[in-house]
């Protein structure tokens, strides 16, 4: 039996947020290599530049800027639609989190700018997409939320009620965007990245130990996930949150 391929992809055009390292770039990568034309963000203009070298400049842009400042998504959207004239594909990767404690102790000033960066962002982002490209030609749109927003997680919780407001947010798109615009999430464990690395540098074997699958994710593990809800073959999937955990909730309620 032959295998059925793939449907083309290379007309579309994705902007990836975040996107200069860890699991922004694998996002970008995966978009990439099935022959998407990318915009990357991210703050570092130095690590964006190099980012989109490795991504090959032919088919990748960058723009530089915080998530947050309205300013700066402005000037991606329309970067993105000046150079490639489109902007199918969105993938909301920017997240901060700054803060590593109890939230009887969080410093509200703090909660606001998690807030601000992890969901505010969003949402101007994909107000921006809609506007621009695909409230009148479709397209989809992907959150990076995190298994914090589904599920209590010690020490994180200022970013575990942002996420949760991620997961939310992808709801609500999802109703106001159909049928035009498909709107899911993904809610990854921890991953091996720069960003994730207090919660297991020094203690990776035990750190793994804990997931059925026996390993800590990679940032490629969320890349494909992001490259296949951008694509034909998940065109009936709005709404949801795809968790990728290793199987870590197998052991909820385990004793």
């Amino acid at each position: 039996m032959t295998a059925q391929r793939l449907p083309e992809l290379s007309g579309r055009v994705s902007l990836v947020t975040g996107a200069s390292r860890g699991i922004g770039y694998a996002i970008a990568e995966a978009l990439v290599a099935r022959g998407d034309r990318v915009c990357v963000t991210g703050r570092g203009e130095e690590a964006l530049a190099e980012a989109v070298d490795r991504l090959g400049a032919d088919r990748v842009i960058g723009v530089p800027g915080k998530a947050h400042d309205e300013a700066h998504q402005a000037a991606a959207v329309e970067r993105t639609m000046e150079a490639f004239g489109r902007l199918d594909n969105l993938i909301n990767n920017a997240g901060t989190n700054p803060v590593f404690g109890p939230l009887a102790d969080l410093d509200l000033a703090v909660a606001r700018k998690v807030y601000e960066t992890n969901v505010i962002s969003a949402l101007g982002f994909a107000q921006r997409t809609w506007q621009a490209w695909q409230r009148d030609h479709g397209g989809a749109i992907v959150n990076i939320a995190s298994v914090a927003g589904v599920a209590a997680s010690p020490f994180v919780g200022a970013y575990g009620m942002s996420k949760a407001a991620m997961v939310n947010l992808t709801l609500q798109l999802a109703h106001e965007f159909a049928p035009a615009v498909r709107v899911n999430a993904i809610a990854p464990a921890v991953v091996k990245t720069k960003f994730a690395e207090a919660l297991y540098e020094g203690r990776e074997a035990e750190a793994a130990a804990a997931y059925p699958l026996g390993r800590l994710g990679v940032p490629e593990d969320i890349g494909g996930a992001a490259a296949f809800l951008t694509s034909g073959q998940s065109d009936w999937i709005t709404g949801q949150t795809l968790v990728i955990d290793g199987g870590i909730f197998l052991n909820a309620g385990v004793g």
